[in-house]
């Protein structure tokens, strides 16, 4: 059984936090055992956040792929993280590579990588891509299996 004990918002009643940054992104343990490492994928078709300059939304289905070492990311608390991006201001390129980096810090994973996929505003896709190195040896890494922009969807 996974000690879930510390955890405060997953099985209780939690609020959109206000901005990414007051976002808390809670981590499980985990026993990885022996062989390859794992690989966990994380989709976020909807994602959302604003234009720093317009305030207008933006759009991008974001994908996240890592390969956990002693800690997972626990998902109520992403997907509270991620939705509070729909307050924060920043160009897609500073979205994808903070929540990049956010995961990188609460869970200290062998391996990350992050597509954000954005949704054209004056008619240009912008795809954004970070990871922390190269992928660990024997890991299966699938395709994200977001198409190039053809009307994504």
């Amino acid at each position: 059984m996974t000690a879930t004990d510390q955890l405060t918002q997953l099985g209780a009643h939690a609020e959109i936090p206000q901005s990414s940054d007051r976002a808390v992104l809670e981590t499980v343990p985990f026993s990885r055992g022996d062989g390859p490492p794992a690989i966990v994928r994380f989709t976020a078709p909807e994602f959302t956040s604003l234009c720093p300059v317009t305030g207008q939304p933006d759009f991008a289905h974001i994908v996240i792929d890592y390969a956990p070492d002693a800690l997972l990311i626990e998902s109520k608390s992403l997907k509270l993280f991620l939705t509070s991006f729909r307050n924060h201001g920043a160009f897609h390129e500073e979205c994808t590579v903070a929540i990049g980096r956010r995961i990188v810090a609460a869970a200290r994973p062998l391996w990350l990588r992050i597509g954000g996929y954005w949704y054209p505003r004056g008619g240009i896709p912008i795809d954004v891509f970070w990871q922390t190195g190269t992928p660990p040896e024997d890991a299966w890494l699938p395709d994200t299996g977001v198409t190039p922009y053809r009307g994504r969807g």
